[in-house]
This record gives structure tokens, C-alpha cells and sequence, in this order.
């Protein structure tokens, strides 16, 4: 069975960081690309980042030099950083592995995990 487990969500100030983690497990994702999306109350969810399996990566405009998006294969996990955070990053966060197609649409993942909530308080 496969999971993705997302953590390291929480409550931080406008200008702090926090570091999400996602792990997967069931299977090994490490010619996978893997993404980060978030949705806000009331909106659509939102491409945020991806990271392929050779270590390329892409950003959305709204979050290029705050966020940097990494991965461990040998752990089976993914990382995004986010420094310089805003109030409107508020979201829940969620991973998702690729299955092909264009990294930001949400129909171009088949795994996604439960989503971890960041709060940025102004």
C-alpha cells in the first residue's frame, strides 16, 4: 500500500521558516518526481513546487526565492523549505507523486498524502 505522510506543518510568524517532510512508503519513488501543492479555505488547490528524479526543480512564481524543494531517495522522502513565509502561504500543504503530464496541475499526480496545515500569523 502506498502512502505519503506529510509533517512539520505548525503556526509561525510572517518572516519565520518552517520545513515540511514528506515520506513515502509502499513503494520507492526515486525515479518519480514528487510535488508540493497547498490549498487555502475557499480556493483551488495550487501547484507550490516539484522536484524531478534527477533534481530538477520548479516553482511557482509566488513562492521562487522563499521555497526550495529537496529530496533524499535513500529515505524515500521529500523536502520544501520555506523561509520568508506570509501570511497568505496559509494552507494546507500536500505531496504528490507525478504520474506524467505537467508538473503544476493536481491531475498529474496519482499519490497524494493527508496534508499538513501551515499557519502564518501577520
Amino acid at each position: 500500500q502506498v502512502q505519503l505522510v506529510e509533517s512539520g506543518g505548525g503556526l509561525v510568524q510572517a518572516g519565520g521558516s518552517l520545513r515540511l517532510s514528506c515520506a513515502a512508503s509502499g513503494r520507492t519513488f526515486s525515479r518519480t518526481a514528487m510535488g508540493w501543492f497547498r490549498q487555502a479555505p475557499g480556493k483551488e488547490r495550487e501547484f507550490v513546487a516539484a522536484v524531478t528524479w534527477s533534481y530538477g526543480h520548479t516553482f511557482a512564481d509566488s513562492v521562487k526565492g522563499r521555497f526550495t524543494i529537496s529530496r533524499d531517495n535513500a529515505a524515500n522522502t521529500v523536502y520544501l523549505q520555506m523561509n520568508s513565509l506570509k501570511p497568505e502561504d496559509t494552507a494546507v500543504y500536500y505531496c504528490a507523486a507525478h504520474k506524467g503530464g505537467s508538473y503544476y496541475y493536481p491531475t498529474s499526480y496519482d499519490y497524494w498524502g493527508q496534508g499538513t496545515q501551515v499557519t502564518v500569523s501577520s
